[in-house]
């Protein structure tokens, strides 16, 4: 174990969380709202319908949220948000591609932050039952925070509390592990977080682990794991063993070893994971 303390980090200032409206989108919605309130940052969410039937009163409620968490009074008029340091955006889209609107939008206002809820197996959110998720994610370039169906994560709906504690790091050699190692340090400080452990695991011989750079004043403890096996399965594996409350996966272009969800690795991670998975491209604002 490694002890390491942490630098300056670059802020997140804008999340962007698609929403379908659906249960797991609200669980989405409770991350997304979380860390815009610690990072003081903008979140916009948008509604892509496919016939006129949806509704500004449909979306996730911003107040009701807030005043359930005991932030603002019950009652309160809509500039007691802004009060908290947050902006709130929401968007109604027209499109019969609800990939398309959401690519469109984020072209124009690009952010540095993305929460979806996603179905596992299918790797998708309910727009017309096609898959939205994972193409949104590949093609925006920008960090992804995939809440899985049925997990509740790391932020209580209820309360707004955080619980994470844990976070796993998936390490080879390429793509670099230091952009993820980075981006781990930028999530801890952004989000205010007490002292936890990070895993920085590598499959393969341990002689093989590639270096790393760790931080300095996070207040979290640092780990090297190495373990045999075939990749998924293995990554699966530690974040039951260690509790993994996140993992964290860098990618790199269809020849990555965890490659943006275009790879069987990445995308079987996703497809299984039982806690939130991030994942980040390199060359991203937090990578």
């Amino acid at each position: 174990m490694i002890m390491v303390t942490a630098n300056p980090t670059t802020k997140v200032e804008s999340i962007f969380h698609p929403s379908d409206f659906s249960e797991a989108s609200e669980v989405a919605f409770a991350h997304a709202l979380k860390i815009a309130l610690v990072a003081r940052a903008k979140l916009t969410l948008l509604h892509v319908e496919t016939s006129p039937s949806a509704d500004w009163q449909d979306f996730p409620g911003v107040r009701d949220t807030l005043e359930r968490w005991g932030l603002i009074p019950k009652g309160s008029p809509r500039s007691a948000v802004g009060q908290l340091g947050i902006k709130i955006g929401k968007v109604i889209a027209s499109s019969k591609d609800p990939v398309k609107a959401c690519l469109g939008f984020l072209e124009m206002h690009p952010v540095d932050l993305i929460v979806l809820a996603v179905h596992q197996h299918e790797g998708r959110i309910r727009w017309l039952e096609k898959s939205v998720g994972k193409p949104i994610a590949r093609a925006a370039g920008q960090m992804t925070l995939f809440i899985p169906y049925g997990v509740e994560g790391f932020v209580r709906g209820q309360n707004g509390s955080i619980s994470l504690r844990n976070i796993l790091i998936p390490v080879t050699s390429k793509p670099r592990p230091q952009p993820s190692v980075e981006a781990t340090v930028r999530l801890i400080r952004n989000l205010q977080l007490p002292a936890g452990m990070v895993t920085l695991l590598h499959v393969g011989p341990a002689a093989e682990m590639p270096s790393m750079k760790l931080p300095e004043d996070t207040g979290w403890t640092w780990q090297r794991a190495t373990k045999a096996g075939e990749p998924a399965d293995t990554i699966l594996q530690a974040a039951r063993e260690f509790c993994a409350d996140l993992i964290v996966m860098t990618t790199e272009g269809p020849h990555g070893f965890l490659d943006g969800l275009r790879g069987s690795t990445s995308e079987r991670v996703l497809q299984k994971a039982r806690c939130p998975v991030a994942n980040l491209p390199v060359g991203s604002m937090l990578g």
